[in-house]
């Protein structure tokens, strides 16, 4: 069979003992980056010393089948750099092979960035969505924010350092200044953060700079919008941007529930104000 082990997102105390079993026993482990795996079996000191073959995004789908096939035969321990594979990690185009071959797939649960982010965030955790990394291009990542900008689900992204403050400024600007949001980083590890408060505040904040691996998280559009005055200063603020009334309207509707055709009247209104 396959099995999907998690690793530890930082601490190796978080290491379960099913992991260490495994890691003991195993004949053939893929993994993400094989130096990573011989820190890890270093680390836990494990002395078992396993087949290892490379398993990352750049040849994940052309070794497939040749895994699966292995898989038929022996247990093939399947491991990311950090937390589940297949979770913004390679592992998805394996575990889809084997679903379609015949053959098992099961999993080590164990630690996870996103859910370890979530606990300990402050926001809502009732209803969630992972986002993985946003689109490097700012045109792209403007189209995504704008398709999640209405989405009352608390969601999550990860994002390295150097892009952190460019992408809280964008989901600033996408999702409205005001939304509550939390940054984490180093999550397990001995500077562990949790930065919580409004887009805006984060953004500018970030702009100082900031290290570590890193989890935005971002409460959903919901009724800490649904003021009609901000909705409508969002409107006219996205209008003066360029979006066309009617579109901006339709947005800020999407974002905090109000009617689409109010914020538009109320918004030609204020222009005749002018």
């Amino acid at each position: 069979m396959i099995i999907l082990a998690a690793t530890p997102i930082g601490n190796l105390g978080d290491a379960s003992a099913r992991l260490r079993d495994a890691l003991e026993s195993a004949t053939v482990i893929a993994s993400e980056d094989t130096r990573v795996t011989q820190r890890l079996l270093a680390g836990l000191g494990i002395e078992n010393r396993p087949k290892l073959i490379a398993l990352h995004e750049h040849n994940e789908r052309q070794k497939a089948a040749e895994l699966v096939e292995l898989a038929r035969d022996t247990d093939l321990l399947v491991l990311s750099d950090a937390g589940m594979p297949t979770v913004s990690d390679p592992g998805f185009p394996l575990v889809a092979a084997a679903a379609d071959a015949g053959v098992e797939v099961t999993a080590l649960p164990g630690p996870s960035a996103v859910i370890t982010a979530l606990a300990v965030s402050g926001l809502p955790t009732d209803r969630f969505a992972f986002e993985g990394f946003l689109p490097r291009k700012a045109g792209e990542r403007s189209r995504r924010l704008a398709e999640l900008a209405g989405d009352r689900r608390t969601l999550l992204f990860f994002e390295g350092p150097s892009r952190l403050a460019a992408s809280l400024a964008a989901l600033a600007e996408a999702f409205g200044a005001d939304r509550p949001a939390a940054v984490c980083r180093e999550l397990t590890k001995m500077y562990e953060e949790v930065r919580r408060g409004p887009l805006g505040e984060l953004a500018t904040w970030a702009e100082g700079g900031v290290r570590g691996e890193i989890v935005i998280v971002v409460g959903g559009a919901g009724e800490h919008e649904a003021n009609p005055e901000n909705a409508l200063a969002r409107v006219l603020e996205l209008a003066a941007s360029g979006t066309r009334l009617k579109d901006a309207a339709a947005l800020v509707a999407a974002e905090s529930g109000l009617s689409t055709r109010d914020l538009y009247e109320a918004a030609l209104q204020a222009r005749k104000r002018v």
